[in-house]
């Protein structure tokens, strides 16, 4: 948010220096990213009216112009701008004079005519962001006249603040002045005009709430006499600094309101609104709207919307008004509108329409549900000193149930507990009172707290104290070691996650670190379920759930790799996923999950993985059990088993999430609960010798039926070699149009013996054995 000092002067006398300043909002939790100042090198620059324009002899991109800067004589200049002609009054900064950014202006020789000064763009004077041409400025201004004068411009200074999404109260003018009010122990006030006369539920404009649990306050004022204009030089100004586009004079007032006091409103051309009316409903499905951008937008029974009396829409509530009451030049009569919105009603419409504006960051973070009366009189104040309008009749305020500030217990002892301090009672309530928290002492250096209302974040005692710490400054709290209980080291849990790390990087993958957050289209789009934990307050609308599974970021990982010829990359991730709770449970479940992603590769590549995982673990009875899995291929799916229970899934991606993903290939997928794989049966650690003998190798392919799993097959393999098998390996899978409904499995097995070479006949019989126990306990046949 863009703050102008000269804007927070109006509500405390910072005589501070801006870079002070700076420094005691980024202590006080509001970063400042950046500090401009305006208005600063424009001393020299003066009005100059164009008496004449010609061709340049010599040159085709520029133009010879004389103008008049205040001395009656034609002075010329060399201009690239043609935006103009003769009699604008342009701004002119003569030879010798400096604009901002340093440029110093000297008499040139342009192609053999003199250009004796320059006529300057609002770029280059930084007052607007207009560079296509020179700057144009009103008819009536007196040639000579310094520029600063004429356009009422003061110096000011301008800070870039970062308000995080915890802040309401600071994405307003407001908010920041009366944390930099108690900083600097200044007084701080609120300009208090007085309300309109007579709130009640009936005036010159009906108003019919048919939603109260999305729009539990709303508010209606008529202003007449409106006269459509400019808004002063003070006021664009003001709006220009903060980033907003003057558009006129009512519509200036509007955003300058929200500006201000962090309340949206949004006014409406009254001869516009069919019945002199307003209805606030929910949407219908399949409603349409045209929004004040000209764009076509479709909301739905979960969407507020804002209705004329006759019923149809003419306002997206909360996020845009409607294209057919829009203040124009020829509006006289104006409908105010200021509400409260359901945050979290606002938040969805935002992000389901995909239009996010100033006054749906406000309404979706909590805006102070006592402050529409506030805005509402200040908006008549301005309307009335720069459009001339006057407030007609009471105004209409139409309420349900608004929510309560908190009001909590606060204890000294407590605060300086956390905080590592030795603040006294009286301290404290210094840092609290000044922000608009009450404090009432109830004894022992205890306080009842009442939470202000512009403060929706503060609900519990903890949010005080980081009030206390904010306020005291977080540089002012020693650095402190906390008290060692006990010597350091890993738990068993960290040292077998330790293991685990090592055993993957060994296989040749790499690991991998993705987001928390996703948007509910993530799920959609990983073929998974849709039942997620919600964030109350996202740091990002858009990424609102908290994830349940690591399949989404580690398939936007690979997708990001492919999309840099890395199609192969094999990726392993460590990280919480978040269920939603049991039954009767609050808090969600977060469990440890391990996943393996491997570019390019098939269910027999994820499975070597697992075994290598396996096998470095030492599990017991370790395998897989077929098993259709959410985001996985229907058919090169399972679930892993260790020690005879589920701890996970393996498999291939569904084809159909690779492509929502862009994708091409197959990717192998591996997924475990990471707890219940540590916490599997583990054979002990003994050390088997290694056989002096040599091994021999022998080759088993086999035609098995698609539902029969290699696993299966794996598994009575091993029991009919015995133990003279040292390694069995599958190396090879095959497809075609000749093995309809099955495919061919090709294991490689390792044969040794402790005490002696194996003989042919023992290879053999042992062949013999392998193929028997294979095609007697599967539909199977071995391959010729």
């Amino acid at each position: 948010m863009r703050v102008p000092l000269s804007w927070l002067c109006d509500f405390a006398p910072l005589i501070a220096d801006p870079a002070d300043i700076a420094s005691a909002l980024s202590g006080l939790g509001l970063v400042v990213e950046g500090m401009e100042t305006f208005g600063a090198g424009l001393a020299d620059v003066v009005v100059a009216r164009v008496l004449a324009t010609r061709p340049h002899p010599n040159a085709d991109k520029v133009q010879v112009v004389d103008v008049d800067a205040g001395d009656g004589e034609a002075l010329q200049i060399v201009c690239g701008a043609f935006n103009f002609g003769a009699g604008d009054v342009v701004p002119l900064a003569p030879v010798g004079s400096r604009l901002p950014g340093g440029m110093q202006i000297g008499r040139r020789n342009v192609r053999g005519e003199w250009s004796n000064g320059m006529l300057c763009s609002g770029t280059e004077l930084g007052l607007t962001s207009d560079a296509d041409g020179i700057m144009i400025l009103d008819a009536g201004l007196a040639p000579g006249t310094a520029l600063t004068e004429a356009l009422g411009i003061v110096a000011d200074v301008v800070f870039d603040v970062d308000v995080t999404p915890n802040r309401p109260d600071a994405l307003s003018v407001a908010g920041v002045a009366r944390d930099l009010a108690a900083h600097f122990g200044v007084p701080f006030s609120v300009p208090g005009p007085p309300a309109p006369a007579g709130a009640g539920a009936a005036g010159p404009v009906s108003v019919v709430v048919e939603a109260p649990d999305l729009c539990p306050q709303f508010t209606a004022t008529v202003l007449t006499g409106v006269t459509i204009g400019p808004s002063p030089q003070w006021m664009a100004q003001r709006l220009t600094l903060a980033g907003m586009r003057p558009i006129n004079n009512i519509v200036d007032v509007s955003n300058y309101v929200m500006l201000e006091l962090g309340q949206p409103n949004h006014p409406y051309d009254l001869d516009r609104l069919p019945g002199r009316g307003l209805l606030v409903r929910r949407a219908r499905e399949g409603e349409t709207l045209v929004t004040l951008d000209d764009v076509e937008r479709s909301v739905g029974p979960d969407d507020c919307l804002i209705c004329d009396a006759e019923g149809a829409g003419v306002g997206i509530a909360g996020v845009m008004g409607g294209a057919s009451s829009e203040i124009g030049p020829s509006t006289t009569t104006v409908a105010l509108e200021a509400a409260w919105f359901d945050p979290v009603a606002i938040a969805r419409t935002s992000k389901r329409v995909g239009l996010r504006t100033e006054a749906s960051v406000r309404f979706e973070r909590g805006v102070d549900p006592e402050g529409v009366g506030r805005a509402v009189a200040r908006f008549c104040q301005l309307a009335a000193e720069v459009a001339g309008a006057s407030v007609d009749g009471p105004w209409v305020d139409v309420r349900a149930g608004l929510p309560r500030p908190a009001r909590v217990v606060v204890r000294t002892g407590r605060v300086n507990e956390l905080l590592g301090t030795e603040l006294s009672p009286a301290e404290v309530s210094s840092y609290l009172q000044p922000i608009g928290f009450r404090c009432t002492p109830t004894g022992d250096g205890d306080f009842r707290v009442d939470i202000p209302s512009w403060r929706p974040d503060c609900e519990r005692e903890i949010d005080v104290v980081e009030e206390v710490a904010r306020h005291h400054g977080y540089t002012e709290i020693a650095r402190t070691m906390p008290p060692i209980t006990q010597v350091g080291g890993l738990t068993p849990y960290q040292r077998d996650r330790r293991l685990v790390r090592e055993i993957l990087v060994g296989t040749g993958l790499s690991e991998a670190w993705a987001t928390t957050f996703l948007a509910v289209d993530d799920l959609t789009r990983a073929g998974l379920p849709s039942d997620a934990v919600e964030v109350e307050n996202p740091l990002a609308v858009e990424e609102s759930i908290l994830r349940p599974s690591l399949l989404p970021g580690l398939l936007r990982a690979l997708a990001a790799n492919a999309g840099h010829r890395r199609p192969d990359v094999e990726l392993f991730e460590i990280g919480h996923v978040f269920l939603p709770p049991p039954a009767g449970e609050a808090l969600p479940v977060e469990p440890e999950h391990l996943a393996v992603a491997l570019g390019g590769a098939d269910a027999a590549e994820a499975v070597r993985v697992w075994h290598v995982l396996a096998a470095g673990l030492r599990l017991v009875n370790a395998g897989t059990e077929a098993a259709e899995i959410p985001g996985l291929h229907p058919t090169r799916s399972a679930r892993v088993l260790a020690g005879g229970t589920v701890v996970g899934a393996i498999g291939e991606v569904d084809p159909q999430v690779l492509a929502a993903h862009g994708i091409d290939g197959r990717v192998g997928w591996f997924q475990a609960d990471l707890g219940a794989l540590l916490g599997a049966p583990r054979r002990p650690a003994v050390y088997r010798p290694v056989s002096r003998f040599p091994s021999a190798d022998i080759d088993l392919a086999f035609v098995v039926d698609e539902g029969v799993p290699a696993a299966a097959v794996e598994r009575s393999l091993a029991r009919a070699a015995g133990d003279v098998l040292e390694h069995l390996e599958l190396f090879d899978i095959f497809r075609g149009p000749q093995l309809e409904g099955a495919r061919s499995l090709a294991w490689r097995l390792r044969f040794s013996s402790m005490d002696h070479t194996l003989t042919e006949d023992e290879l053999t019989a042992l062949r013999l054995r392998c193929i028997d126990a294979v095609t007697a306990a599967h539909p199977a046949r071995l391959r010729g």
